[in-house]
């Protein structure tokens, strides 16, 4: 364990406070420039109601100048009500808004339909928005008959349970963040949904259950979240493309100066002031604990990890963060250029999730491996508070930006991938994640297979990236610990909710490699809580199962010969790979043997999941 060699907050700073009460009076001055004050002038915080939520930057109201708010934050009032739009789910109110900890809560706007709580949970799609992706799961469970109270499962759901008498079920609904184990034998899951726990909010999912109140992380950039965490609103310069931060008192004059004086509110303000910065500095204490380790780590290993830049280069790679390639719950990632000329692309996490592990984690991992089917990590930035990582740059972007449109099918804005080109990617993929097993001196497993983190160059041969959840382990350990659930929800192989299924090992990456072929066969995106056609609510995976077991055209757009026999092949490789149980999928090494060479006498596997039909009738 390393000691911290910080002490608690010099006992001078609280001396120095107090005897500024007894001896008059401490200024403290804090200037705005003429753009920060025009700004908050111009958008002030506003609201729908007296009893509304706040509306300031990022969000802004409808009436407002778009300058006022960051583009997809943009609110409007509906009979008093603060009105947020999604654009696969509709209309929801803003119950509340909490800036420091970047939170929204939502509600559905009531219909006349049955009133349903977690229905508006189920049919949530936050695809697109700037919504940031959850960090936790439900497990909806069909229940052959009630259950005694178990903690963390909830229910049964009234408006989704059809009896309990042995010809129904009965709905229930586990946090995930409790272990799968518990769940009682007489119940079965049929789905797992996203489910955000966020920060500071104390029991969402009974909030969710009893008045349908979603709370979910929005995005936002790491200096605005620091000047919102310190009691300041933040703002931007759109001209300088720069984030502005103004304390309260300082929106009221370009110059103002905070007198504290020796009445008995100043000796109140004096005291507060005091005893938060002893929490300050208490509270950061394990912080730079953390600190201190990693950068023993980076020191010792310097020789083994790549470049590393400071922050001032960081800005001077992406040019002032001037061109986004996109944005994730971790944070943005920009275009840049090196001095040589090499483009790269920044990726600078947001350190407030507390992700300094993933961080070094993905640093330490990716910088041992050297395969044509893995990202390149060039460098990295640990400074202060930020944190950067530095690849090669891949122009065609990730996959799911092909295989997912906005309208949730083939993307009319890219050129659409023939199957060579699906095979090919396939193909490299798994040489990627056969190398991760297999070819370093200890076993990589990545946790987070899907395509959002499948790059494509130039020629669209892929890379395997983001190694954040990545974990090292031992060739000959065939079982991994693991104390809770990681990845992205559609690609977890059920063995990281439950032992039930199994144990985690090498097997749960080739359990995502399975939903990610079934995702390329049919391109269309593995979550259909959205669409309410009675199709969309079998599991998509399923539907391919079905088809194939009875012999049916799986339906695929073919354009040239063998473009059929190529779609069938990575569908079967898909089902072998989504067994529930980890023992009957293959080995990457046996999956690049079949995509390789042809199909030969591969059968059709069992069938690999339980249905997840829900029959009302």
């Amino acid at each position: 364990m390393c000691t911290s060699v910080f002490m608690s907050p010099p006992l001078s700073i609280v001396i120095f406070l107090l005897s500024a009460y007894h001896t008059g009076s401490i200024a403290l001055a804090a200037s705005v420039n003429n753009t920060s004050e025009t700004f908050f002038k111009l958008c002030p915080p506003t609201r729908c109601s007296n009893s509304g939520p706040i509306i300031r930057y990022p969000f802004r109201l409808n009436t407002q100048p778009t300058f006022c708010g960051r583009e997809g934050y943009q609110l409007s009032c509906s009979a008093n009500n603060a009105v947020f739009p999604l654009r696969l789910s509709g209309d929801y109110y803003v119950r509340e808004i909490y800036y420091p900890n970047n939170w929204i809560s939502l509600t559905e706007i009531p219909k006349n339909s049955p009133n349903c709580p977690i229905q508006s949970l189920l049919s949530f799609n936050r695809s697109g928005s700037i919504l940031e992706e959850p960090n936790g799961n439900l497990a909806i469970a069909n229940c052959s008959q009630g259950v005694v109270e178990t903690e963390g499962l909830f229910g049964p759901i009234d408006c989704l349970s059809d009896g309990g008498d042995g010809n129904g079920s009965l709905v229930y609904v586990m946090d995930g963040s409790y272990p799968m184990d518990k769940l009682p034998s007489q119940c079965i899951i049929f789905k797992y949904v996203r489910f955000a726990h966020v920060l500071d909010v104390e029991v969402p999912l009974e909030r969710l259950m009893r008045e349908g109140e979603i709370i979910e992380n929005y995005r936002i950039d790491y200096e605005c979240l620091v000047c919102e965490r310190d009691g300041n609103y933040c703002g931007f310069n759109s001209t300088s493309n720069e984030t502005m931060c103004s304390s309260p008192m300082a929106r009221k004059s370009s110059n103002v100066a905070l007198i504290v004086g020796t009445s008995v509110g100043g000796g109140t303000t004096l005291l507060a002031l005091s005893m938060f910065i002893i929490y300050r500095f208490r509270k950061s204490d394990n912080e730079r604990e953390t600190e201190l380790k990693i950068e023993k780590f980076l020191q010792s290993y310097k020789t083994l990890i790549p470049t590393r830049y400071t922050f001032s280069e960081i800005k001077g790679i992406t040019s002032r963060f001037k061109k986004r390639l996109g944005q994730g719950g971790f944070g943005s990632v920009y275009q840049g250029k090196l001095a040589n000329g090499v483009p790269v692309a920044v990726k600078v996490l947001e350190s407030s999730k507390g992700n300094e592990e993933e961080f070094i984690n993905e640093v330490a991992t990716i910088s041992r491996i050297h395969h044509f089917n893995v990202v390149h990590l060039v460098g990295f930035c640990y400074e202060g508070t930020w944190r950067a990582l530095v690849y090669e740059f891949m122009p065609n972007g990730s996959l799911d930006k092909f295989l997912f449109s906005k309208e949730g099918n083939r993307s009319q804005s890219r050129p659409i991938l023939n199957w060579e080109t699906l095979q090919q990617i396939a193909k490299g993929v798994a040489h990627g994640i056969e190398y991760l097993h297999q070819g370093c001196n200890q076993r990589i497993l990545h946790f987070d297979i899907k395509p959002h983190n499948i790059l494509l160059d130039q020629n669209f041969q892929p890379k395997i990236s983001d190694f954040g959840l990545a974990k090292v382990c031992a060739k000959n350990q065939s079982v991994v610990s693991m104390t809770n659930a990681r990845g992205t929800e559609g690609y977890i192989a059920p063995e990281l909710f439950s032992k039930n299924f199994g144990e985690v090992s090498y097997k749960s990456d080739v359990y995502s490699f399975g939903m990610l072929l079934l995702e390329m066969v049919g391109y269309k995106k593995n979550d259909h809580v959205s669409d309410e056609s009675q199709e969309a609510q079998i599991y998509f995976p399923e539907q391919i199962y079905d088809r194939m077991s009875e012999g049916m055209e799986l339906g695929l757009q073919v354009e040239m010969d063998g473009d059929e026999e190529i779609g069938k092949k990575l569908a079967l490789v898909g089902l072998w790979c989504i067994q529930w149980s980890p023992t009957s999928r293959p080995s990457m090494t046996r999956v690049v043997q079949i995509l390789e060479g042809d199909l030969g006498n591969l059968e059709m596997p069992p069938r690999p999941f339980l249905s997840s039909r829900i029959d009302h009738s």
